[in-house]
């Protein structure tokens, strides 16, 4: 009996084996390296050949391959994206996109904003993710106040369809001991109803006397559909605990020379940290034409930092003399994104019409206290020997910052035979009081208006090429007063961006290239009139133009490479330092990583992955009196699939990981402040997926 032909189509996992989430608010497919669909360029499902913006993405199974630890770590290998400006630094995520920092106004979850205090960064536990999601230039028109280099959007792992358990054991340098366990499936054999839970235990040390890097983290999810599909509920959360160091680098000279002698101190050391996030992301689909969407989060997050700090040598040399210092930093947010999407024709132009409502709030309140510490000798470095107090009380600073933004968002994207034009505005009403708990006079109430706005346009030939052009603006508030007492206004950005994307059908492979230009202007300078009390005014400004070029392949079964190298040229336009470099990003950047694993013959099952990262030179601080050297840093890893050799032992996987394998610990100075690159971590991991 000879049956007919079944053909059945669909995208890839995207996960390396793992399964994929079906919450709404994701909007990433990848096949293995290979991005082919984000919703954070345009908040639809849309291809990323259509989205008129260089956007980069790391996927679960990049994410896998190189056992990524950090945010950092996994933006390492990204376009446009400086990585580890500040070195190692285990208790912070900082990135620099296109010459920018994002870590203040830049960093999503899920497509809504994670508001942070001063010191109260979330951090961002890669394990928990299905991929990470940037958004390169000005990107104000769908998300509001933000830097002019773009966004960061984390994409939350979701409750899935086909059954999926694994757990994996971790263990590594500096005393690294790590579980992670992921289950997801339907619940009772219902399958409307979806769950997941992910969680990891940490306990490790690190290269610094005075940090540590544990972690506790759990996240529960499931998701609530109907038959049809039409309406889904999916509610996603959050717990993380974790404890690093407040005091971490090297004392620097006052001429700006990196030393061996280490700031901190296991006397007064810990970073800690609690965060929770809970929310929902709803949809429902009343046709194929029209679809209501609600986004919601709730997220709290307490910081307690103790930190001692070299302030110099003593007269002979044989000792240094020091401070200790706590900040408590504790912030509260809310963040609710409203969205109506309807598709319909216009004759033969075919109309993606998003409209949305959007608003945050953020309460946070920052305290400092500080007190004088023992002496560190220096022959005997009694790291840790002496009782430090710490300060007894934790008003040198404290204030109470109160922050609310609604906006309102409107974007079509009109398609007409192979052409797309992306139009889009938006007009927000940011709101900021700071309250000087010391002083209460000293209140400072700051009302921002603005619109902000994107035109961007598509040709997408048949042989998969797609040039695209866009000119979109950015705007972020600025906080603090001038001297008359008058709050600053916001900084503002605006890009001119011509690129092409190739992305054909017939392999897994995407090739994306962009040329740029940032203007971004009332930066803070210095106040020449009014010198004393470090008073500042608005008339600083910067330019950021370049080169961007990554590629992300699949080109044979088991190999997966991306490449990627960026120019950026950021220099000041206007107030101090006019014509020099900003400090810290590198002119030239290059990065590859490559993974294959053999898939017939004696090796099978084994796998090999090795990443090369170069870094130029750079500015050590905006005068350009100094200069960081350019590097190399050199990542590996090899895995074996014990289920290629023993089908009884399907599921079972070691993978041995090292970062920067040759131990090049170069320094790193900006603006007076020194750093080191991390040094050699091996991680070694045995997984079972059952």
């Amino acid at each position: 009996m000879v049956l007919d032909t079944v053909v059945v189509d669909g995208a890839g996992s995207g996960s390396g084996g793992a399964a994929t989430g079906v919450g709404i608010g994701g909007g990433l497919k990848t096949d293995g390296y290979v991005r082919r669909e984000a919703r954070v360029g345009t908040k639809t499902d849309t291809d990323l050949r259509k989205v008129p913006q260089a956007v980069s993405v790391v996927s679960r199974q990049e994410l896998d391959d190189r056992n990524v630890q950090t945010l950092v770590e996994a933006a390492r290998y990204s376009a446009g994206v400086r990585a580890g400006t500040f070195g190692f630094d285990p208790a912070f995520d900082t990135l620099y996109v296109r010459g920018f920092n994002v870590a203040n106004t830049g960093y999503y979850r899920d497509g809504l904003r994670s508001l942070g205090g001063s010191f109260a960064f979330f951090r961002n536990e890669p394990y928990g993710l299905e991929g990470v999601s940037i958004l390169k230039g000005p990107s104000s028109v769908l998300y509001g106040a933000s830097a002019p280099g773009g966004i960061v959007n984390l994409v939350t792992k979701r409750p899935t369809d086909a059954p999926f358990r694994e757990v994996v054991g971790q263990i590594g340098t500096d005393n690294h001991y790590q579980a992670n366990f992921d289950a997801s499936g339907p619940l009772g054999g219902n399958g409307n109803v979806l769950y997941r839970l992910t969680g990891i235990k940490r306990s490790a040390d690190t290269e610094f006397v005075a940090a540590r890097d544990d972690r506790t983290y759990i996240a529960p999810a499931f998701t609530l559909r109907s038959d049809d599909r039409d309406t889904q509920f999916t509610f996603l959360s959050e717990y993380t605990d974790t404890k690093s160091g407040g005091g971490r680098g090297f004392y620097t000279t006052p001429d700006a020379r990196i030393t061996g002698i280490e700031q901190g101190d296991p006397a007064f050391r810990d970073l800690d940290q609690t965060q929770g996030r809970v929310g929902y992301e709803f949809e429902h689909r009343f046709n194929e034409n029209l679809a209501v969407r609600q986004n919601l989060r709730y997220q709290s997050i307490r910081t307690d930092m103790r930190f001692t700090s070299v302030l110099g040598i003593n007269p002979g040399g044989l000792s240094a003399f020091r401070s200790a210092g706590e900040i408590l930093d504790d912030a509260d947010g809310l963040a609710v994104d409203n969205q109506i999407q309807g598709n319909f024709q216009t004759g033969a132009v075919a109309h993606t019409l998003l409209g949305g409502l959007d608003y945050t709030y953020f309460d946070g309140q920052y305290r400092y206290g500080g007190a004088s510490a023992p002496d560190l000798n220096l022959v005997t470095r009694n790291y840790g020997a002496q009782p430090i107090a710490g300060p007894t009380s934790h008003n040198l600073v404290n204030t109470t910052t109160h922050q609310s933004q609604i906006g309102l968002y409107l974007q079509d994207q009109a398609e007409y035979e192979r052409l797309v034009l992306t139009i889009g505005g938006r007009y927000d009403w940011l709101d900021t009081d700071t309250f000087n708990n010391n002083d209460p006079s000293a209140t400072v109430r700051a009302e921002d208006r603005n619109f902000s706005g994107r035109v961007g346009l598509s040709y997408l030939f048949d042989n998969g090429v797609t040039p695209y052009a866009n000119v979109s603006t950015s705007f972020a508030p600025t906080v603090g007063t001038a001297f008359d007492g008058s709050p600053f206004d916001p900084t503002r950005g605006e890009q001119v961006e011509v690129g092409v994307k190739y992305a054909p059908d017939w392999i897994g492979l995407t090739v994306d290239a962009a040329l740029f230009r940032i203007e971004q202007d009332n930066l803070l300078v210095t106040d020449p009139v009014n010198t004393a009390g470090f008073f500042q005014i608005q008339t600083g400004a910067v330019r950021s133009q370049g080169f961007e070029l990554q590629a992300n392949a699949a080109l044979a079964e088991g190999l997966s490479l991306v490449a990627a190298y960026s120019y950026t040229d950021i220099s000041f336009t206007e107030g101090d330092n006019v014509g020099n470099q900003v400090a810290g990003i590198p002119e030239h950047q290059f990065s590859l990583w490559g993974n294959y694993e053999v898939q017939s013959g004696a090796a099978e099952g084994l796998g090999l992955g090795i990443g090369s990262r170069f870094l130029g030179a750079n500015p050590a601080n905006d005068a350009n009196t100094r200069e960081n050297d350019s590097r190399i840093l050199v990542d590996a890893a090899v895995s074996y699939d014990f289920g290629a050799a023993n089908p009884r032992l399907e599921g079972i996987r070691a993978q041995v990981n090292a970062n920067n394998l040759f131990d090049n610990r170069a320094s790193l100075c900006n603006n007076g402040y020194c750093y080191r690159e991390q040094g050699r971590d091996v991680i070694g991991s045995l997984r079972f997926r059952f």
